[in-house]
């Protein structure tokens, strides 16, 4: 981390992450995609335990980066809540196109 001495410092690292951050969630969309098309039935999309899996992997990290879990467990959840819809999404479209 960049020790920072002005808001304007601040912002330009803030907003470096965010593309990182990005780059990095669209790289995670393009296997939640392939998952979608990967899967045969549409209850599979959904998986309470690799959630909570995902979870606990993401909270572990947290831990390891001085992330609070105030800040990871909401952000992660959210994340993955988005990422089913979006995979509900392909596996709904491969449907459509194969007619299964």
């Amino acid at each position: 981390m960049v020790k920072c001495h002005t808001m304007a410092e601040v912002r330009r690292e803030i907003d470096r992450i965010d593309r990182e951050l990005a780059k990095l969630l669209a790289e995670r969309q393009g296997y939640i995609e392939q998952a979608g098309h990967i899967k045969g039935e549409r209850n599979a999309v959904r998986d309470e335990a690799r959630i909570e899996d995902v979870v606990q992997k993401a909270l572990a990290a947290a831990d390891q980066h001085g992330l609070s879990h105030a800040i990871a467990e909401p952000v992660w959840r959210l994340l993955i809540e988005k990422s089913i819809e979006h995979e509900y999404g392909i596996f709904d479209a491969k449907t459509r196109k194969t007619g299964a």
